[in-house]
């Protein structure tokens, strides 16, 4: 892409950025007493006082550096490019340069493994003290009921009939969120109420339905133990307290 093409306002607008931008990252890296030494070939190199040669051997010493802050070997690097500009066959088989480049896949991969394993330990602590401090306050408010097992409910609409026992087949209507206000499932969404044997869902919801009348509307508020825990599906995350807003319309299939 030929960036000359944009209008020369513009063009000055963001070359000036890139240069404030490369600024900030030698403050960073670069030695105050050697910055000096970078502007002065970015100055000799647009004014055209800088040959060839010079500029060349700039780049190879920058590559170097590159490779050897990356791991890399230099000396068997510059060995390839050698290799490569002399015409000689390569010193590795193809076999071996295949299988080089599957164990730094695998290498990438666990590096990766691992990172995403910080985040989710990190992210179920997170949550989980959240949640526990959440709990907390929400136990004080009247209108909330917490039961031995730490579920929390609040009445919203009572129901008329026989309460549910574990077993038996229901149909709900619901919305789930979590705590910052996200829906992650809504059969009223939806638009189509649900039917399911109660003893097949989260515990939560297990307890907390077998409270409920036909008719009835709660609110359930369900710790982490009696929901998904650290194994929750990605729209949830781990250790997550569950808001549920819950209508039971039926007992019975």
């Amino acid at each position: 892409m030929d960036l000359t093409a944009l209008p020369k306002p513009v063009l000055e607008t963001l070359s000036y950025q890139e240069g404030f931008s490369q600024g900030t990252q030698m403050a960073e890296k670069i030695p105050e007493e050697l910055r000096g030494k970078f502007l002065e070939g970015f100055r000799a190199a647009t004014t055209s006082t800088l040959d060839e040669e010079a500029m060349l051997y700039a780049a190879g010493g920058h590559s170097a550096r590159q490779a050897m802050q990356q791991g890399l070997d230099a000396p068997k690097m510059l060995q390839g490019m050698e290799d490569q500009l002399s015409e000689k066959p390569a010193a590795y088989s193809q076999e071996e340069i295949a299988a080089a480049f599957q164990a730094f896949q695998a290498l990438q991969q666990q590096a990766q493994s691992g990172a995403g394993n910080d985040n989710n330990a990190q992210a179920a602590q997170d949550n989980l003290e959240m949640g526990q401090a959440f709990l907390k306050s929400n136990a004080d408010k009247e209108a909330v009921t917490t039961t031995d097992s730490g579920l929390q409910f609040e009445i919203l609409e009572s129901g008329v009939g026989d309460k549910p026992n574990a077993t038996d087949e229901v149909t709900v209507h619901y919305t789930g969120r979590l705590l910052d206000g996200t829906v992650f499932d809504s059969s009223v969404q939806r638009g189509e109420p649900v039917n399911f044997p109660l003893d097949r869902v989260i515990s939560g919801w297990t307890e907390g339905l077998q409270l409920m009348s036909p008719g009835a509307k709660y609110r359930f508020w369900i710790p982490a133990n009696l929901a998904y825990g650290q194994n929750a599906p990605p729209a949830i995350g781990p250790n997550q307290v569950l808001d549920f807003e819950v209508e039971l319309i039926k007992v019975g299939s």
